[in-house]
């Protein structure tokens, strides 16, 4: 399910046809890509109980993402919204733009499905990942699934009837960007390839882990968490040589 950003009104898929999403793209067709999702937003250095997903679209993720989370949802489509509220009236929705949101308040994990294909810039793509980051917890985690990268990009043409017609404009990044982009943001950032029992080929997700730490830049350039450069060198030195990188701590206990 894609989703999209500026002018909702502009593609009837997310308008006036949304009711037609649960035909075209069943929430039962969600159930492994859901699963596979949990599972790394449940690898967080912390527990993970609310989760922010961005780009909901008509909650078909939700809809089994909510058995296991507290799921704040938010969409720039009031109709496609509307349609997630049917589905999914336990869950907290809001209407907004993923690359200008900001709820003033953090969760234990931020989502973004397939709706980061609508990202054309790297300029629009960075401004999700620090909306992601300004809405993260430290010990926190970011899960990111684009359709595609430049590297795996495969054209195709789906199905052979069209009943309504339109043009959605995509992005297309490679892994190198979106790993620098992440990290930018300030997440420590690592990308993974999905298994999938679907016909189709597995996507390379994004994660990005917000340390309990904050990551800052020494004057060596590199990414140090931690002590500033003085106070860290007048520790224990890694007898390799090079800067040992910690794990994620836990968030400590208010």
């Amino acid at each position: 399910m894609m989703t999209v950003t500026g002018n909702a009104a502009e593609h009837p898929l997310y308008a006036d046809l949304a009711t037609w999403w649960p035909l075209i793209s069943a929430p039962e067709e969600y159930t492994e890509e859901a699963a596979t999702a949990a599972t790394i937003l449940n690898s967080a250095a912390i527990d993970v109980h609310e989760v922010l997903e961005l780009g909901s679209g008509g909650g078909h993720n939700a809809v089994h993402l909510k058995k296991q989370f507290r799921l704040t949802l938010v969409d720039l489509s009031a109709d496609m919204l509307e349609m997630s509220r049917r589905l999914n009236p336990e869950c907290t929705h809001h209407q907004g733009d993923m690359r200008t949101l900001r709820l003033g308040r953090t969760f234990d994990a931020v989502f973004v499905h397939d709706a980061v294909a609508y990202m054309t810039t790297e300029a629009d793509l960075r401004r999700v990942t620090e909306t992601a980051f300004a809405h993260c917890r430290p010990g926190g985690i970011a899960l990111f699934v684009p359709d595609h990268t430049a590297e795996n990009f495969q054209p195709v043409t789906d199905g052979s009837v069209r009943v309504v017609q339109e043009e959605h404009r995509t992005g297309l990044f490679g892994r190198q960007v979106w790993l620098g982009l992440l990290a930018g943001a300030g997440f420590h950032a690592e990308a993974i390839t999905e298994r999938t029992s679907e016909d189709r080929a597995p996507r390379v997700m994004f994660i990005g882990h917000r340390l309990a730490q904050p990551t800052r830049r020494g004057r060596d350039g590199e990414a140090h968490r931690g002590r500033p450069d003085h106070a860290r060198h007048a520790g224990r030195a890694d007898p390799s040589g090079r800067a040992r990188s910690a794990r994620p701590g836990r968030r400590p206990s208010p």
